[in-house]
């Protein structure tokens, strides 16, 4: 299974380098002593060459056997080498609070190139932004979110008039954050997680539905702010103030 598995780590290692790039040469870094500084390219690939050592340790905590699918594997995959970011970032000498923002721009620089790709044949075949959220998520439901249960995703999932909605009351990641905490001690990870995999759902509805306009997307309560559910609802149509 794990050599299955290392063509797939290394073309996310691939992607989080060319992402990492893109975003640490143009950004400004603070680091815990209060000191600003932007990191040159040595630096930068120093930052890339711990990553994997990172990951391998937090691996071993993430059950990835456990798992019921390819789609949920990846997902953790995905969600250890965001929490490795975050850890190689503090090792680095970065504030906390720099080291989120890093990690929050680099995920969401592959992420909405996921969303883009995964949404591209609704957004080909069809101009309404409610039948392209519907298809999307529903295509996003089979792979990588398919929800078997605990340890996987878990999700209850109804359609409310042109709306789409989708409770989910397990998140895989955010278990494997909540674990590495457990197990090593809060470097505020489950805030990084927060910052990054939480806030990208209200942009990444609007990338899918692709009609110009905001808010296609409402949620209320968080599994990693302590709440028992993600409440999420997928909008056909973008409120009028964009929120």
């Amino acid at each position: 299974m794990n050599k299955l598995w290392r063509p797939v780590r290394r073309l996310i290692r691939w992607k989080l380098g060319q992402s990492a790039r893109k975003v640490l040469e143009t950004r400004t870094l603070k680091r815990v002593d209060g000191a600003w500084l932007r990191w040159l390219p040595d630096e930068i690939d120093l930052l890339l060459a711990n990553l994997e050592p990172q990951a391998n340790e937090l691996r071993a905590l993430s059950d990835l056997g456990q798992l019921p699918s390819a789609g949920n594997r990846l997902m953790v995959e995905l969600a250890i080498y965001t929490a490795a970011a975050y850890r190689a970032l503090l090792e680095a000498g970065l504030s906390r609070e720099s080291s989120r923002s890093v990690v929050a721009d680099i995920g969401w620089d592959v992420y909405a190139l996921l969303l883009r790709l995964s949404s591209l044949p609704l957004r080909l075949v069809t101009r309404d932004p409610g039948k392209r959220l519907r298809g999307t998520i529903g295509l996003l439901l089979r792979f990588p979110f398919n929800a078997p249960g605990a340890p996987g995703y878990a999700v209850e999932v109804r359609r409310e008039g042109d709306d789409l909605i989708t409770h989910f009351t397990h998140c895989p990641p955010q278990t494997l954050i909540r674990t590495l905490i457990a197990e090593t001690g809060d470097c505020g990870d489950l805030e990084a997680f927060y910052e990054s995999w939480c806030r990208y759902d209200w942009p990444g509805a609007d990338i899918i539905a692709n009609d110009g306009g905001r808010g296609h997307y409402e949620r209320r309560q968080t599994l990693s702010r302590g709440d028992p559910v993600c409440d999420m609802c997928w909008k056909a149509q973008a409120r009028s103030n964009g929120t």
